[in-house]
């Protein structure tokens, strides 16, 4: 707590800490927002183009690797670590606006920004569950909702368009050290446990213990879906709407429909959040991750039909392949040992993010090698896998832990 600050919240503090992640976060989105205008410029290649973008994916799983063997996220403040990565990535990300986007140097500021990063997103969830009595799902669902909103606005700048790519670079630089001031201004909730020792060991309860492998599971299998739908959706509707408009309509309207898909995940994760902390953690993801496996595996009946019908299915997919996000934090968030909360957390998202990598590279050889009538169908193999992992989950006797007691 801050001197003379009076005793904060939990409203007010889970509100900074969500306002706080959205504004580091935007160290992750800005690239995305302005690699079309870098291409232009500097003629960046396919490859460097991508490199980019796994950059920051991958710095963000050594970084979250090395915190997790490391039980960093467990030891001291939260809101120091968090400030410190958010600092750091600021820097790095301002490193951008002085080299050549096309060289190495930018690649290990990005690499570096991946890194802060970890130290930002999971360390959020962390905080958030200091707070949950009983509504667990909720707390983590505000924020997954508001990041996946940050994660949708790199297109809806790219339809608006007309702004150097500059200045969205330097807001996200300023964003994030307005975070890093801002954070200390929430409280730590009255769930923290005491810091544990160091033990690298620690991170083998992911597997081991039962429990924690099927939530484990249950998010890998969302997480094969989720970045490449993401990744791939905006690219599918403009070549669908490309059959039946313009190349210029579809194009910006391909951008305006990818932005509402993918902001739909916002209402999505809190909306989720609130009904599974009342019917519960597993009833509420399996019920999720069927829905959106259902629309992986049928989306491509309606490439190049009516626009409409096709944003339709879109925006049911893009609520709830996100529904189910915050729950498989949460049910890691009561299920681990409470000392370890934020290193199960962190090593979660380091593994879920990794599968990522391979998910958005294979995409493109769906396409090529099936058509995008079917190209998304393979991605209803991971919504299938976690389904079953949840239903196993809700079967063991340690179920009872998740969501009250509602499972």
């Amino acid at each position: 707590m801050l001197p003379g600050v009076p005793a904060r919240s939990k409203a007010f503090s889970i509100t900074v800490i969500a306002a706080c992640q959205v504004a580091a976060m935007s160290l992750w989105f800005s690239a995305s927002a302005v690699l079309p205008a870098l291409t232009v410029e500097f003629h960046l290649t396919a490859f460097t183009q991508a490199a980019l973008t796994s950059a920051v994916q991958l710095g963000f799983v050594v970084g979250c690797v090395a915190s997790a063997v490391t039980g960093l996220p467990d030891r001291g403040d939260p809101r120091r670590l968090f400030a410190l990565s958010a600092f750091v990535g600021a820097l790095a990300n301002t490193g951008l606006l002085v080299v050549d986007p096309s060289s190495a140097t930018a690649l290990l500021l990005r690499g570096i920004t991946g890194v802060c990063m970890a130290g930002v997103y999971p360390i959020g969830m962390k905080l958030a569950s200091t707070w949950a009595k009983g509504d667990m799902g909720l707390m983590v669902g505000i924020l997954v909702g508001a990041l996946t909103l940050g994660s949708a606005s790199p297109h809806l700048f790219n339809a608006l368009g007309g702004v150097d790519w500059r200045t969205p670079l330097a807001i996200a630089s300023i964003s994030a050290l307005a975070a890093a001031l801002a954070i200390g201004l929430a409280a730590v909730g009255p769930n923290r446990a005491p810091a544990p020792g160091i033990d690298p060991r620690a991170v083998l309860s992911a597997w081991r213990d039962v429990p924690l492998r099927l939530a484990n599971l249950g998010y890998l299998g969302h997480m094969w879906e989720l970045y490449a739908m993401w990744a791939w959706i905006g690219v599918f509707l403009n070549a669908s709407f490309a059959l039946t408009m313009t190349p210029d309509t579809a194009a910006v309207r391909a951008k305006l429909a990818t932005f509402v898909t993918i902001a739909s995940g916002a209402i999505g994760s809190v909306a989720a959040g609130v009904l599974a902390d009342r019917l519960g953690r597993t009833t509420l993801t399996i019920v999720a991750m069927a829905v959106s496996g259902s629309c992986a595996a049928t989306i491509g009946w309606l490439y190049g039909g009516h626009p409409a019908a096709l944003v339709a299915v879109c925006i049911v997919w893009g609520i709830s392949i996100v529904a189910d996000s915050a729950q498989f934090s949460a049910a890691i968030a009561e299920l681990a040992d409470r000392t370890r909360v934020g290193t199960m957390l962190t090593l979660q998202t380091a593994l879920g993010f990794t599968l990522t990598l391979v998910t958005i590279h294979l995409m493109p050889h769906f396409v090529a090698a099936i058509g995008w009538r079917y190209a998304f169908v393979p991605l209803a193999i991971g919504p299938a896998i976690g389904v079953l992992a949840m239903a196993r989950l809700r079967a063991r006797p340690e179920a009872i832990r998740l969501a009250g007691g509602r499972r």
